[in-house]
């Protein structure tokens, strides 16, 4: 059996998250989208599921390129992964989660005879270097505006 590799970007707007996550049953899509209904007021999103508006025609779009079985893509606006990581999460089907981010995404695909499988992210990109006092500050000083830290 010989194994493909394959690096697929997820293709989504500026200030649009990602969620990619392995799951299965016939209703993980209905639970997820009551996850993120539940997570945040007024929260956009769209969901696609491998098997069986514009960010969902995102999401479909780029989970057929991905097309491995049992995978999921949510796409979402106006929350932050944070906020609805852990709802997602708690979904009784959702056996993986591969990347909550706003970065940019790719998926490591492997595929052997009819079947691909997600092996991986690539989230973000590469440091550049190490986090100076001013960083830290900054950072620090940054959660605490955003009610993360007290």
């Amino acid at each position: 059996m010989e194994l493909e590799l394959e690096c697929i970007a997820i293709e989504k707007d500026e200030g649009t998250s990602a969620i990619l996550g392995h799951a299965g049953f016939i209703k993980t899509v209905e639970d997820l989208y009551e996850a993120m209904v539940g997570s945040v007021p007024g929260v956009k999103f769209g969901i696609a599921f491998a098997e069986a508006n514009g960010l969902r025609r995102q999401a479909e779009s780029n989970i057929l390129k991905i097309a491995a079985g049992h995978t999921f893509l949510i796409l979402f606006k106006e929350a932050y992964p944070i906020n609805v990581i852990n709802n997602v999460r708690q979904v009784s089907e959702v056996a993986t989660i591969y990347c909550a981010t706003g970065n940019p995404v790719q998926v490591i695909v492997a595929k052997a005879d009819t079947s691909r499988s997600v092996i991986g992210v690539v989230d973000g990109l590469s440091s550049r270097a190490m986090e100076s006092e001013d960083d830290k500050q900054n950072r620090s000083k940054l959660l605490r505006d955003l009610g993360y830290k007290k």
